[in-house]
């Protein structure tokens, strides 16, 4: 078995802003495992907030020797984003290997289309309107907050998209007593779903709070061994490949959320199809889907999902699975 990783760099469609910085180009890894004249792949965005880097993650995959396997991989890399795009190739080769898709090697039923959110980018709020009224026509549109001014950007989506459903990201970026005094605003504006409005070393104070507006763990939310942390805090824990490892555990973190009482919410960071493509079958049913990264940028993979009225479709064979 040979593993090679390279780096990719997508030109993104337009400057892309967050309460955290700003950026023009998605920076991801891409991973090739081959075996027996058959090569899989998958991609993987290491993510500074959890302390990655381009350069530590592709240590991490280059530190694996031998034959791997799906299960062996669980004890050898944590979760995270090396551990992501090395499961999602295997996933791959397994498949290439077997004549078969991936949803049939994992027992799932065939997967469809789902409705996407579309990631609005932090801006003025003249701008954010603007943005809200270009893409009024998508039915789920996902704003970035977090700062000192959001209402007024709330208030201006809502005036751009008047029929669109809202979803928030505050990205760690409010107290709870700012978050208990948005909290009637987010109802008033017909807000569908709040991610992570606290610091995740401090969101105990959930605990107890009305949430009028179901509340989404992300920073809070990685593994299944994380699940236990998020009891009286959370409604819905946010899915992320690069966050759970994988799609071998994304899809028992899953199960393992609905089992204990919370919806799903499937997301990404800002990647190509390559990244998206195995979270589409986690995102069957999810009550959220965002796996809007490919609609931010300017240039993609080679047979790239396919988006259009009826959401994010499956990857064909020719991209993944």
């Amino acid at each position: 078995m040979r593993i090679d990783v390279t780096r990719d760099v997508f030109r993104l469609a337009q400057v892309f802003t967050i309460s955290r910085g700003s950026r023009v180009q998605a920076e991801v890894l891409t991973v090739r495992v081959s075996e027996g004249g058959v090569t899989g792949w998958g991609e993987c965005v290491p993510y500074a907030r959890y302390g990655e880097t381009l350069d530590s993650v592709t240590a991490q995959i280059e530190g694996l020797v031998g034959t791997i396997t799906r299960a062996a991989l669980y004890d050898l890399l944590p979760a995270g984003a090396a551990r992501n795009a090395v499961d999602c190739a295997l996933w791959d080769l397994e498949a290439k290997a077997a004549g078969k898709r991936v949803w049939e090697l994992a027992g799932l039923a065939a997967p469809g289309p789902e409705i996407t959110a579309y990631t609005l980018s932090l801006a003025s709020p003249a701008e954010m309107q603007a943005q809200a009224a270009k893409n009024a026509h998508r039915p789920l549109l996902k704003i970035k907050l977090g700062t000192p001014d959001d209402m007024p950007r709330l208030e201006a989506v809502r005036a751009g998209a008047p029929h669109s459903t809202i979803i928030v990201d505050a990205n760690e970026g409010w107290s709870a007593q700012v978050y208990a005094d948005l909290a009637p605003h987010l109802v008033r504006l017909g807000v569908a779903l709040v991610e992570q409005p606290l610091p995740a070393g401090e969101d105990d104070a959930l605990l107890g709070m009305a949430r009028p507006v179901p509340v989404c763990a992300d920073e809070s939310a990685h593994d299944c061994s994380t699940l236990s942390k998020l009891k009286g805090k959370y409604d819905v824990v946010n899915i992320k490949l690069d966050k759970t490892g994988g799609l071998t555990e994304a899809l028992r973190l899953r199960d393992a959320a609905r089992a204990q009482g919370y919806d799903v919410m499937v997301g990404c960071m800002v990647g190509s199809s390559l990244a998206m493509a195995p979270a589409t079958l986690v995102a069957q049913g999810a009550r959220v889907v965002d796996l809007d990264g490919p609609l931010l940028l300017g240039e993609d993979r080679r047979d790239a999902l396919k988006y259009d009225e009826a959401g994010v479709h499956p990857p064909s064979v020719e991209l993944w699975g």
